[in-house]
């Protein structure tokens, strides 16, 4: 058996170095009830696996800590780059199991069903961008685990350890649950691996890794190139932008009087949304120069600063750009109670990404329905989110440039990317209307402000995120 497991072992490091070299992220989710041995396997995989592009990620009991935040975040705070590979030694599922514990103890109001919806489509998110995830289930009777513990009880030194798996037996029927998950049909399907022996399920688990990832070294090397075609139309019409921008005014006296108002209103609302621990995720995107700085801005001008973080987001770094493109949004994602603000957000993918060519066809067209996903998530976790299109015509675009170049204190506000995306006007305006036709859902709406006139642009923001949040706020 030894020598199976040598050149078992030895085939695990070649076909994972490979896998490395193509830049292919590996994700190795190892569950199993108490007991069952997946400690011993873990741990025989991780010492087999180069610990240069290898990381294991052990999933830790709900804390109040932890519910917070996203069902998922640390998930996709853990999220491999490019090329590495993540053990997750008791994943999502698990935490799911135990959520559900934790809501009932804690007489929590849940929704199990919206959490179930939230894996698959992460998991489908992180497939359709060339993730291998490989989920392996440890099986083992329960009179194996209960002769297991037994033995750890007649230990002193391992006594805790027997207690706590009697602990996590206690709570909820892990076979039961995790049957159900085993048995549904997804893109990504359960291994088992039977330990009767610890030998024979480490050669097992070797089996199923590398009969894997030999696949998907072979589709990563036959595929086509991917096609970088941002699908414009020609002589585009917009049907989306066609107000009278000029109409939507307001005077300088009227701005003056309602501004300082619904500052102190959008203050009295942060510490409402504190108070019931309801998050709050306001996006703003628009064409440059449409104010989206000065929006943000005014909106909190007067809030509490230990309560929101204000994301201004820029090209991605190398770091961001070997990760999926949601990974650095979802780092950014404000825990209960708290406002995140977003100037330019996870729509760059099919906004500048599709328009430069930065992102293949495939990519930023399956995008609309992740982002829809991403932010589905967001929601199920008790998130208010507001997106704001600020929109502004060619003509008081062209003004507001040459004011910032001739305006010494503006002039940094001005680039040579500014006058070349100008120069791609039409292709940026149907970007930004297929992104709003297709991602303006009930959960999150898509706001269009006219903002040729920056004072009413800012009143009629602040007065809708003030709307919005009254509205949810009744119902708590």
């Amino acid at each position: 058996m030894d020598d199976i497991n040598e050149k078992l072992e030895n085939k695990l490091g070649e076909v994972t170095r490979a896998a490395h070299e193509l830049e292919i992220p590996v994700m190795i989710l190892i569950e199993g009830a108490p007991a069952s041995g997946k400690s011993r396997l873990a741990n025989a995989l991780y010492m087999a696996l180069d610990a240069k592009y290898t990381n294991f990620i052990a999933a830790r009991p709900p804390r109040e800590a932890y519910v917070r935040y996203p069902f998922l975040q640390r998930y996709w705070y853990h999220l491999p780059p490019e090329g590495d590979i993540n053990i997750h030694f008791r994943s999502w599922y698990s935490q799911y199991i135990e959520l559900k514990d934790y809501y009932k103890a804690t007489h929590t109001p849940f929704n199990m069903a919206e959490l179930e919806e939230d894996m698959e489509n992460f998991e489908e998110t992180l497939i359709n961008n060339d993730y291998e995830i490989i989920k392996l289930f440890i099986n083992t009777d329960k009179e194996a685990r209960e002769r297991h513990i037994k033995k750890l009880k007649g230990n002193p030194v391992l006594k805790w350890k027997a207690e706590e798996f009697q602990g996590l037996l206690k709570h909820h029927d892990y076979d039961e649950e995790m049957s159900y998950f085993i048995n549904r049909q997804t893109l990504c399907p359960w291994e088992v691996v039977n330990f009767h022996n610890s030998d024979q399920a480490v050669n097992d688990m070797y089996k199923i890794l590398i009969d894997r990832l030999e696949s998907r070294i072979e589709r990563a090397s036959t595929a086509e190139e991917p096609v970088v075609d941002g699908k414009f139309t020609r002589d585009f019409e917009t049907k989306l932008f066609t107000f009278d921008f000029d109409k939507e005014k307001m005077k300088k006296k009227d701005y003056q009087k309602r501004l300082p108002l619904l500052q102190e209103k959008m203050r009295e609302i942060q510490f409402q949304l504190y108070e019931h621990k309801i998050p709050l995720i306001l996006v703003y995107e628009g064409m440059d120069a449409a104010g989206k700085g000065g929006n943000i801005k005014r909106t909190r001008a007067l809030l509490d600063p230990t309560g929101y973080t204000n994301n201004a987001i820029g090209a991605p770094s190398d770091i961001e750009l070997s990760h999926h493109y949601l990974w650095r949004f979802a780092n950014r994602i404000p825990r209960t109670g708290h406002i995140g603000f977003f100037d330019r957000s996870w729509y760059g993918r099919v906004l500048v990404e599709r328009v430069e060519g930065f992102a293949t066809m495939r990519e930023w067209q399956q995008a609309y329905q992740e982002i829809n996903d991403f932010e589905k998530s967001l929601s199920n976790a008790g998130a208010i989110i507001i997106k704001f299109f600020l929109s502004l015509d060619k003509e008081e675009q062209l003004e507001r440039f040459r004011d910032r170049e001739n305006t010494p204190e503006k002039a940094w506000k001005i680039t040579e990317e500014d006058w070349r995306n100008r120069d791609k006007w039409d292709l940026y305006l149907e970007a930004s209307e297929d992104m709003i036709n297709y991602t303006s859902t009930k959960i999150a709406p898509w706001c269009i402000i006219s903002s040729n006139n920056k004072r009413y642009a800012r009143i009629t923001a602040l007065e809708t995120i003030i709307k919005m949040c009254e509205s949810r706020l009744k119902k708590v």
